[in-house]
C-alpha cells in the first residue's frame, strides 16, 4: 500500500525526468497522489539522445504506472528555445492545469575557466538559468489561476563559497563556471520566493548533500566515492511541494539534512515501505 496520498489532485511536471534524480523525483511524487507529466529528450530507445546513458521517459512512465500512479509524457529540449516556449503550455493541455514545477534537467560540463568552450558555458546557462526561469514565467499564471503553486529548483552544494587551502577538486576538477551559475539558481530561487509571495506560489531550491551515482554524474564520481541514497532527495522534494506554499518557501534544502531537519521517515521511490525512520 502506498504511503500519505499528500498530492492527490495536483498535477507536477518534472523536466529531466528520463533518469537519475528526475526519475526519482518523479516516481515519488507520483506515489504521494500527482499526476506526473514527465519531459525530456529521450522518449524512447529510439530517441535516446546519448546512447551512453540508460533511461527514457517511456520506462519511467511504466515504473510510475506499475506502481499504480498517474505519468504523462511530453518530449522536449530544454537546449531549443522554442521547445521550452511551448513545454509549459503542453503539459497543461495533457494534463489539464499545473501546480507543481520541478526544474531538474540539466547536464554538468566541467572545464577550467579560461579554456571552456563558449558553447559549454553558453549551455550551462541555459540548464541551469535559461530554461528554468523560462518554464516559471510560463507556469506562474496557470498555479495563479489555482490559487497556489510550488517551484523547485535544482541546486548543488557546489554553489556553497569555498575557502583555502583549497582542494584537488576545487583546483583541477572544472567546477567553477558550474558552481557559479547554481549559485545564481540559488540566489534566483530565492528572490522569486519573494517576489512571488503575494501570489501564494512557494520557489525552492532542493540540493544533494554531496553526490547520487546517476547516469549523468557517473562519469565525474570515483568508483569508491562515497554516495548517498536517490531516495533522500525524493523524499525531501515531496516535502518541499507537500505543505502550504507559505510555510515552506525561499528554502535551500540539502537531501540528507533536510529529513533530518524535518524528522521525516525516507519511504522507498513507490511510496510502498518506509526505508529509513525518521
Amino acid at each position: 500500500m502506498a504511503g500519505p496520498q499528500l498530492l492527490k489532485d495536483k498535477v507536477a511536471l518534472v523536466t529531466g525526468a528520463s533518469r537519475g534524480i528526475g526519475r526519482a523525483i518523479a516516481q515519488r511524487l507520483a506515489s504521494a497522489g500527482a499526476t506526473v507529466v514527465l519531459s525530456a529528450r529521450s522518449v524512447d530507445r529510439s530517441s535516446t539522445g546519448d546512447a551512453s546513458l540508460e533511461g527514457t521517459l517511456q520506462e519511467t512512465a511504466q515504473l510510475i504506472t506499475a506502481a499504480g500512479g498517474k505519468a504523462l509524457v511530453v518530449a522536449a529540449d530544454l537546449l531549443n528555445a522554442e521547445q521550452r516556449a511551448v513545454l509549459v503550455e503542453r503539459a497543461v493541455a495533457v494534463a489539464g492545469g499545473l501546480d507543481i514545477l520541478v526544474n531538474n534537467a540539466g547536464y554538468a560540463e566541467y572545464a577550467p575557466t579560461l579554456v571552456m568552450a563558449d558553447a559549454v558555458f553558453e549551455h550551462t546557462l541555459d540548464h541551469y538559468l535559461r530554461a528554468p526561469l523560462a518554464l516559471i514565467k510560463a507556469a506562474v499564471p496557470h498555479m495563479r489561476q489555482r490559487g497556489a503553486g510550488w517551484i523547485i529548483n535544482l541546486g548543488s552544494v557546489t554553489a556553497e563559497p569555498i575557502r583555502a587551502p583549497f582542494d584537488d577538486f576545487s583546483i583541477y576538477g572544472g567546477v567553477t563556471v558550474y558552481a557559479a551559475v547554481k549559485a545564481a539558481a540559488h540566489r534566483l530561487a530565492q528572490g522569486l520566493a519573494a517576489e512571488l509571495s503575494v501570489d501564494n506560489i512557494a520557489v525552492n531550491i532542493l540540493s544533494p548533500s554531496g553526490a547520487i551515482r546517476t547516469p549523468g554524474a557517473a562519469r565525474y564520481i570515483p568508483t569508491d566515492y562515497p554516495t548517498e541514497p536517490i531516495e533522500y532527495i525524493a523524499e525531501t522534494a515531496l516535502a518541499l511541494c507537500s505543505v502550504p506554499p507559505a510555510q515552506r518557501t525561499g528554502t535551500i534544502a540539502y537531501s540528507m539534512q533536510f529529513p533530518a531537519q524535518q524528522q521525516l521517515p525516507i519511504y522507498s521511490l513507490d511510496g510502498r515501505a518506509i526505508l529509513f525512520p525518521a
